[in-house]
């Protein structure tokens, strides 16, 4: 599917979007759409909806992937087996706004992160969306430690 791979996530799989974005995943998620609102803008962005509504799952004219599991790394293990890595590499977008990250300045970001995380790294990223700055902390190695588990770098 390579880069033309996009995700929606139905409002039951919020964990799981938040992971796949983590992972670099172009994902979207709307935890209050119905099912009809759902459809149409996977259909209209081109995504591929994911639900565990089996009628949902069944609408004729979407694509969509039914996740049978209930725990997030079978969920991840789903995705990943379904439809491949992700074209863009983890801690690419947004966790919140699906947005992809921009990289900026330590001296750009120096009075919103703490001084600690700022005398120990030396590579940020910020939301253009929302603002929110991204830095390799312990939330690196989970996302290192789960691509192993789903038995792939990258």
């Amino acid at each position: 599917m390579g880069e033309s791979l996009k995700l929606l996530a139905d409002g039951k799989l919020g964990r799981l979007a938040r992971w796949l974005r983590l992972l670099g995943y172009d994902t979207a998620y709307d935890n209050v759409a119905d099912d009809l609102a759902l459809a149409r803008q996977a259909r209209a962005e081109g995504r591929v909806l994911l639900t565990r509504d089996r009628e949902l799952a069944a609408r004729r004219g979407l694509r969509t992937l039914l996740i049978h599991s209930e725990t997030l790394e079978e969920q991840l293990q789903e995705v990943r087996q379904a439809l491949g890595p992700s074209p863009y590499p983890p801690l690419s977008r947004c966790t919140v706004c699906n947005v992809e990250l921009s990289l900026v300045s330590p001296e750009d970001v120096a009075e919103r992160v703490p001084p600690y995380v700022l005398r120990t790294q030396s590579r940020f990223l910020e939301c253009p969306r929302c603002g929110r700055v991204y830095w390799a902390g312990s939330h690196a190695r989970k996302i290192e430690e789960m691509l192993r588990r789903l038995g792939s770098d990258g």
